[in-house]
């Protein structure tokens, strides 16, 4: 059995020196909620999103006990970032930030004065090879550009457009962005599947779009084999570059969803796994069982676009999600 659990923690941050009781109670409470839920499950990786650097991955991971740890180097203007805590031995990492070459990865954002050129992700994603007995195991996790809209001002930003038309360009920049970075994602995925018949690859995260997205459906690559589908049974060529993502496999459709916006659930937070994790046994894939654990907490919380209604709460917004293949 091998099992992995992706979580988008949100704004996990060490406490300042100059924090009150109160905020480093907050902290210290969120700490054990997290390290409660994780060590339950207790799977073999745990990929986590928002991550406000290393101090709070190490308190993370003595709370909870894993070995191993690995963290992205960069963060986004926020200082959050992507991370992973390992019961297995990471024996390789790679930091995924830059845009390869392509008209799909030529990109403008806008500015409190102008227009500047997107070169790399919002904030890396991370690449670690773990060893499982018999094999390694690729897992990467992403956090793509967030769907929450920034009106950039002279000296900061605004979350209130001035106008419509500001509002439609800031949210096609944002559209471009995620798909750039899911373009970004699918070319180094690509290069480790292609050909490849030895090491698994997972890819799980926070992808700020639904699994029907044109964003999410870059990830998997060659369509025509997906979960639920006639073809997914029947083995083809386009098996050996494609993710299958793991939503569908959730028994139950009602939890389906790790985040609920203005009282609609979103799964935005999605597994991915490639053929090797999914054999065929008696003309039929092996599912792992994967599950949204929207009931971490008595209430998962619907949120607005104001994240300032967010700070008192100890509890992630996002619901995690995990995935147990038997292999």
């Amino acid at each position: 059995m091998f099992s992995v659990l992706t979580w988008n923690v949100e704004n996990l941050f060490r406490p300042s020196q100059t924090a009150t009781p109160q905020e480093l109670q907050h902290y210290t409470d969120k700490l054990g909620l997290l390290a409660q839920v994780i060590n339950q499950l207790n799977p073999d990786v745990v990929a986590l999103q928002e991550v406000g650097g290393l101090e709070p991955l190490l308190d993370l991971q003595t709370a909870c006990g894993y070995p191993h740890r690995d963290i992205s180097n960069f963060p986004d203007h926020r200082h959050i970032r992507v991370a992973f805590l390992s019961n297995r031995p990471i024996i390789a990492r790679e930091d995924i930030v830059d845009f390869p070459i392509g008209p799909a990865l030529t990109i403008f954002d806008l500015t409190a004065t102008g227009t500047v050129p997107i070169t790399r992700m919002s904030r890396g994603a991370l690449r670690i090879r773990v060893q499982h007995p018999g094999m390694n195991i690729d897992i990467l996790t992403a956090h793509l550009k967030s769907k929450l809209l920034s009106f950039p001002r002279v000296g900061g930003s605004s979350f209130q457009p001035r106008d419509e038309d500001e509002r439609a360009q800031v949210a096609g920049i944002a559209l471009l962005k995620r798909s750039a970075e899911a373009v970004t994602l699918r070319d180094r995925i690509s290069d480790f599947l292609e050909g490849n018949v030895n090491n698994p690859l997972i890819l799980c995260g926070d992808f700020n779009d639904v699994p029907e997205a044109q964003t999410s459906l870059i990830l998997c690559g060659p369509p025509g084999s997906e979960i639920g589908t006639r073809g997914f049974n029947m083995t083809d060529q386009g098996d050996d570059q494609r993710l299958f993502n793991l939503t569908n496999a959730i028994l139950d459709p009602a939890r389906r969803y790790s985040r609920i916006h203005n009282g609609r659930g979103e799964m935005l937070d999605q597994i991915y796994a490639s053929e090797e994790l999914l054999p065929v046994q008696g003309n039929l894939r092996v599912l792992p069982i994967i599950d949204g654990l929207v009931d971490f907490r008595e209430h998962l919380p619907s949120v607005t676009n104001n994240p300032l209604l967010r700070v008192g709460d100890i509890a992630p917004d996002h619901a995690p999600v995990i995935a147990v293949f038997n292999i």
